[in-house]
């Protein structure tokens, strides 16, 4: 979700201001995914490397995030939606992760749009983490290096039942990867919004939609095959 800095910048403003604004963006994408009947939306909250931002903003952010989940546990309970947390949430402050603990229980039972915040994520991290603690079981006798398979590994990444994405959207122009779900991205398709992402509503979700609808998805295949059969 890029451009909140740059959006404040530009408007004369701290880079907080940018925060505010883009979880206005949040609540709005996340309630018109709920309601056009998607079953995965993952958000890029807070990185691995974000925490090598100013303290202060970094404070600000967490502070940001409890108040959000707060305001917006009605509208996730209105919308069915079901709150996961993914990353190494062991290093968010004490206060953030209950507020995050609390909304999951509060939302686990819902049936709808499945809601993932990455937080304290990185794609790398959790390969490593996965691997790590495959290693653990191996030790402990629970488990044999020949049961190595991508299934195998899939089960040990911070959330197992993340689907892979159809769609990756950048904002703000950004045209790399920033360190995100890099085992699941495999035959991802990307879509770049020139929009930042406090601007970034219900129109620049549809216009990221269309593209990627018009588009053929191959899975390696030769174009006009049937693809569906490699996706199952």
């Amino acid at each position: 979700m890029d451009g909140n800095g740059r959006w404040a910048t530009e408007r004369g403003k701290p880079r907080v201001f940018g925060h505010v604004a883009g979880v206005q963006s949040v609540r709005a994408v996340v309630t018109e995914c709920a309601r056009l009947g998607l079953g995965s939306l993952t958000l890029y909250a807070f990185s691995v490397e974000n925490w090598k931002r100013p303290p202060a903003e970094v404070r600000y952010l967490m502070r940001l995030l409890r108040a959000y989940l707060r305001r917006a546990l009605k509208t996730l309970m209105e919308n069915g939606v079901r709150l996961r947390c993914i990353g190494r949430l062991h290093d968010l402050p004490e206060k953030t992760l209950a507020e995050l603990r609390r909304t999951e229980a509060k939302t686990q039972h819902n049936q709808g749009l499945v809601l993932r915040l990455a937080l304290s994520y990185g794609g790398r991290s959790e390969i490593a983490d996965a691997v790590r603690r495959f290693g653990e079981d191996v030790q402990a006798g629970r488990a044999h290096p020949s049961e190595v398979d991508e299934e195998t590994l899939r089960r040990y990444l911070y959330d197992p039942e993340t689907p892979d994405p159809d769609l990756i959207i950048r904002t703000a122009g950004e045209m790399r990867m920033s360190n995100f779900l890099l085992w699941q991205l495999s035959y991802s398709e990307f879509y770049v919004s020139p929009v930042g992402w406090p601007d970034f509503r219900e129109e620049a979700l549809h216009a990221a939609f269309h593209d990627y609808a018009a588009r053929e998805r191959r899975y390696g295949l030769v174009p006009g095959a049937d693809a569906s059969a490699a996706s199952e």
